[in-house]
C-alpha cells in the first residue's frame, strides 16, 4: 500500500527539522518479525528538541505512533497511517550516572545495554534486562519484566513529550504500573528515564546476567525472527502451558509458527506475512479458549491496517465459546 505523501501536503514539516523523514517507509526493516506494511511517514528525530519542534508543527489530526526497537511489535500488512516516530540511538541512546545509585538513560537504549552499564557501576537489580529483547521506551510503557523483577521496581521518574511538543515529568506513581501495563497517556512519547539500583559487587551482578543469558539461550528461540512472548501469563498459570495443553506447540499458519522450543514464542520461519502471524495468534487463542476457557491476552502489540488478505477476528470470532 502507498499512502499520500505527508511531506508534499505539509511542507512546513521539513523546515528546521534536523532528523530524518522518509515517506512510505516499509516497517519490515525495523520489526524483529521482519514483516509489516509501510509507515506513511517515518521520522527519526535528531534529539529531544528536534522532536518537540516537529510535534509543534505537525497538524493535530495526523496520527502519531512511537516505536522502539521493534521487538514486541507486529505491524499489519496494510501499514500505518500518519507519522511513525523512531528514536535514534544517537539522540536518545545516552546513559549517565546521576547519583550514587541512579542511572539516567535515553528511551532508545536497549534493555541489555542498561544492564551492562549498571553492572559496571556496581548497581544490582538490573540483570533481568539482559534477557529482554527491546528498548527502554517500550519497557517503560509496558512495565517489561523477567525473572521476578519488573521495570516499575527500578524506574524513579521519566521524561516525555506530549502531542504538542510539551515536556512532562512523570514519577513512578504517576505511571499506574501493573503486570505488563501502565496507565500513562498513549499520547506521551517517552524520551528517557532515571532508574535506581542497589549497591552490589560487579562479580555477583555479572553472574546473575550470565544466568539470565544461559536460561534464555536454552529455553527461547532467540536466533529466530520472533517478537518475544506472544501472550501475557493468565492468572494462576503460564501462557506457554495453556498453549501447549491446547495442542498448539509447533502449530503453523503460512510462514508463521508457534515455536517448538518455547510455544509462547511466535516465529517467522522465513515467508510469514503480518496476516499469517496474527491469524496464528488468534487461532491459538481460540483453541486455548475452547480447551480451558482461558482468554489469553496478547503481549505483542498489533498495529496498523489489514492488507489485501483480509482481517483477523479476535478468537476467530468465537470469543463467546468456552470449554
Amino acid at each position: 500500500m502507498i499512502y499520500p505523501d505527508l511531506l508534499a501536503e505539509y511542507p512546513d514539516l521539513l523546515e528546521g527539522t534536523r532528523g530524518k523523514l522518509t515517506a512510505n517507509q516499509p516497517l519490515s526493516a525495523v520489526t524483529w518479525f521482519r514483516t509489516g506494511g509501510p509507515a506513511q511517514l517515518l521520522f527519526q528525530p535528531a534529539d529531544e528538541d528536534d522532536l518537540a519542534a516537529f510535534l509543534r508543527k505537525l497538524p493535530a489530526h495526523v496520527p502519531i505512533l512511537p516505536v522502539g526497537l521493534g521487538s514486541n511489535l507486529l505491524v499489519r500488512d496494510g501499514g500505518l497511517e500518519g507519522v511513525v516516530i523512531r528514536l535514534s540511538a544517537k539522540g536518545f541512546g545516552a546513559i549517565e550516572q546521576v547519583g550514587e545509585n541512579r542511572l539516567k538513560a535515553g528511551a532508545a537504549v536497549p534493555d541489555k545495554r542498561l544492564a551492562e552499564a549498571a553492572a559496571k557501576a556496581g548497581l544490582g537489580g538490573f540483570a533481568f534486562y539482559t534477557g529482554i529483547p527491546g528498548g527502554l521506551g517500550g519497557a517503560l510503557r509496558m512495565n517489561a519484566g523477567a525473572h521476578g523483577t519488573e521495570t516499575r521496581e527500578r524506574m524513579v521518574e521519566l521524561t516525555a513529550l506530549d502531542r504538542h511538543g510539551e515536556r512532562h515529568f512523570l514519577s513512578n506513581s504517576d505511571m499506574g504500573y501493573a503486570y505488563r501495563h501502565s496507565s500513562a497517556s498513549r499520547d506521551l512519547i517517552f524520551t528517557g528515564a532515571v532508574f535506581e539500583g542497589i549497591r552490589q559487587d560487579e562479580a555477583s551482578i555479572r553472574q546473575e546476567m550470565a544466568d539470565v543469558v544461559a536460561h534464555r539461550e536454552k529455553a527461547q528461540p532467540i536466533r529466530e525472527k520472533t517478537g518475544g512472548s506472544t501472550f501475557k501469563n493468565p492468572p494462576g498459570s503460564s501462557a506457554w502451558r495453556e498453549v501447549d495443553a491446547a495442542g498448539c506447540r509447533g502449530l503453523t499458519v503460512g510462514g508463521a509458527q508457534m515455536s517448538e522450543m518455547h510455544c509462547n514464542f511466535m516465529i517467522n520461519t522465513g515467508s510469514a506475512t503480518g496476516h499469517d502471524l496474527e491469524l496464528l495468534g488468534e487461532t491459538v487463542r481460540a483453541r486455548v479458549l475452547k480447551h480451558s476457557g482461558i482468554r489469553l491476552e496478547w503481549e505483542i502489540k498489533r498495529l496498523g491496517r489489514f492488507g489485501e488478505t483480509g482481517t483477523v477476528e479476535p478468537f476467530l470470532g468465537q470469543e463467546g465459546e468456552a470449554a
